[in-house]
């Protein structure tokens, strides 16, 4: 065999490998698979070889063009997976958040011309160009802090215009970055100024209008809905999730954030990939997701954010429930670091640094229908690989507020290293 990269003498290897079937649940969220003093072999972009250094060396008939690259006393994870971002949208909130350290309600700030309103406006100013310029700097943003899959929904246009220009926004920007783009379709998000006190009106031109037109263009693989008291029902956003499914997408829930709705229920009932926040889910409803096999998306740093109650993730894995852990990057909660999710995970919803690593690689892999490919470094799988500067897991929460990164690999390629040693 003669790879195209050879990575050796990697101080360790956390593969998280065997669950490309299905996602971890209970313990097995918190095993690695380690391997001591590793090396990884990769070849047109798949993993060909993995294992101890001597493994790997002794499959080697030729070596590559390139030189092999060693990483002594660091430690080599899949790499991270963002599977619920809104990475597309004009504008920024800043002036929003200057309101609510002046203690300024949600409201008082939507009557201000802030809050979500304020990014319907400058999404649907902005051009399909302008929208993809700014995703762009923000997943070259996480793109430097190892995330290497980003899954990113619309939901800021809110008409069917402006909701397939951000898609094509998505679209424009794939071949722009070495980050896999997976598409979500969110016209759903929220109720359009004009559409105010017609909600069943605008459930019909999403279903109708938006969801034929995002289809027929191929444009999202996933729906999803802001299924919340006082956005859209469970009886609204049962409507629209099934004609999404029936148009052939994938479906996604907001569930039960602010209030127990029900939404948890939903997406059991429906066959949901994943139901994100769950801050406020009933126990029903976290049986029924274990029971339909819908992972539980979490999303501390929107909890942060919003100075919050946080989801309670340690209920969750000892019940056997999957889960997976996201930023939520958003106007709102502008977070684009997964380190920083993997912390507050562990330090507020009491999550093990190994379980937090597991659940933004394979589980997270798996909340975007990409266990198959993605999320563990294993033969076969793409080669998304992270390099450390770090010597174990445990260390990754230690050191809460440092990039950790020292070398992104993306398909195979090198796409981002740390200068010097």
């Amino acid at each position: 065999m003669k790879p195209d990269i050879l990575l050796t003498n990697i101080g360790q290897i956390a593969t998280v490998a065997g669950h490309s079937e299905n996602p971890k649940t209970g313990e097995e969220l918190g095993e690695l698979s380690i391997i001591e003093n590793g090396a990884i072999a990769i070849t047109e972009g798949i993993i060909v070889a993995v294992g101890t250094n001597a493994e790997v060396l002794s499959q080697i008939t030729q070596m590559p063009e390139l030189p092999s690259i060693e990483f002594p006393n660091m430690l080599a994870t899949p790499g991270f997976i963002d599977s619920h971002t809104h990475l597309a949208f004009g504008g920024s909130r800043e002036k929003d958040f200057a309101m609510k350290l002046e203690g300024k309600t949600y409201l008082e700030i939507l009557e201000a011309g802030g809050g979500i309103l304020n990014t319907l406006r400058s999404t649907r100013k902005a051009t399909q160009g302008e929208l993809c310029s700014n995703a762009f700097s923000y997943a070259e943003s996480m793109l430097s802090m190892g995330t290497t899959t980003i899954e990113a929904k619309s939901g800021y246009g809110l008409d069917t215009e402006n909701e397939v220009k951000m898609l094509r926004a998505i679209e424009e920007l794939r071949p722009k970055i070495p980050v896999d783009l997976v598409s979500t379709f969110l016209g759903a998000h929220a109720i359009p100024p004009e559409f105010e006190g017609r909600t069943d009106n605008y459930v019909d031109l999403i279903i109708n209008e938006m969801i034929p037109a995002v289809a027929e263009s191929k444009l999202a693989e996933f729906c999803d809905v802001f299924c919340e008291k006082g956005v859209f029902s469970v009886e609204q956003s049962r409507h629209i999730l099934r004609a999404a499914k029936m148009s052939g997408m994938k479906l996604k829930v907001h569930a039960d954030e602010i209030v127990q709705l029900g939404g948890a229920e939903l997406a059991a009932e429906l066959g949901a990939v994943s139901a994100d926040h769950l801050l406020m889910a009933s126990d029903d409803g976290l049986e029924a997701m274990k029971k339909a096999g819908t992972i539980a998306t979490l999303l501390p740093t929107t909890a942060f954010s919003l100075n919050a109650n946080y989801a309670d993730a340690r209920k969750m894995i000892d019940m056997g429930l999957s889960v997976a852990l996201a930023t939520d990057f958003n106007p709102n909660c502008a977070n684009e670091s997964l380190f920083f999710t993997i912390a507050l995970a562990c330090y507020k919803m009491k999550m093990k640094p190994r379980e937090a690593l597991s659940a933004v690689t394979i589980n997270a892999a798996h909340a975007i229908n990409r266990g198959k490919t993605h999320g563990s470094i294993e033969v076969g799988k793409r080669a998304d690989i992270l390099i450390l500067d770090c010597p174990n897991p445990e260390y990754l929460t230690w050191r809460f507020g440092a990039n950790l990164v020292h070398t992104v690999i993306t398909n195979g390629q090198v796409v981002h290293t740390k200068l010097g040693p």
